[in-house]
């Protein structure tokens, strides 16, 4: 998993050097922010113009979903506040995945933090070297490095397509995107395909319809019989 995550902040280093990007800002983002997908989108709406803002607005509503994450293991981050600091700023999906999968408390803590200080420990570093390597090379479109961005965002979403909402919202949300693209700014249409995200919340169950029979006593409405023939 470090190895894998390794090349991915490679190639967002190289990215961020071939689109003009500072590498000390990229990196102290790998320290400060730790959060691949955002640090992805991060370096894409910036290099293409958006305003500083979209790019914090975006960040917020893709790390939403560390506020559950906490809530599933909080109780693995220790009990100073120190641990409980450090633990949070390394809950990555990784640590949260690992953790999740054991049964007992100290497996589970255990667990949590081997994973999310191999991530947190390969994540800056692999970022800083793929900079200083992408600088040497130049455009990074020249060894396709560019089309590293969209495959490694592609390899973050597809374990969670498995999930029908997850796989609805994702469709919706790169439709939105595709026919925003050619109107809206640069930048704009990936914050317009948020709204995909409102496909994967749940709806409301339906419930039987009550009825009234003729003492105005009330009655539920039962299933029609069905023939012996089927329904096709």
């Amino acid at each position: 998993m470090g190895t894998a995550l390794a090349v991915v902040g490679c190639s967002l280093g190289a990215i961020a050097v071939g689109k003009g990007v500072p590498l000390w800002l990229v990196t102290l983002m790998g320290l400060l922010v730790f959060a691949g997908g955002s640090e992805f989108m991060a370096v894409g709406l910036i290099s293409a113009g958006a305003a500083p803002v979209t790019a914090v607005v975006g960040g917020l509503m893709l790390n939403a979903r560390h506020f559950p994450f906490g809530l599933a293991v909080g109780d693995v981050l220790g009990r100073s506040r120190l641990a409980r600091l450090f633990g949070s700023h390394i809950m990555v999906d990784e640590a949260v995945a690992f953790a999740l999968a054991e049964q007992e408390p100290q497996r589970r803590r255990r667990a949590y933090w081997i994973a999310g200080l191999t991530v947190y420990g390969v994540w800056a570093p692999s970022i800083l070297l793929g900079g200083l390597l992408g600088g040497q090379i130049g455009d990074p479109a020249t060894f396709g490095l560019d089309a590293a961005l969209p495959a490694a965002l592609l390899a973050l979403v597809m374990p969670s397509l498995r999930d029908r909402p997850t796989l609805r919202a994702v469709v919706i949300g790169a439709v939105i995107a595709v026919v925003a693209t050619p109107v809206l700014p640069e930048g704009l249409p990936v914050m317009a395909a948020l709204l995909g995200v409102a496909a994967a919340l749940p709806t409301p169950k339906r419930t039987s319809k009550a009825g009234t029979s003729k003492t105005g006593e009330p009655t539920t409405v039962q299933p029609a019989e069905t023939s012996g023939r089927g329904n096709s």
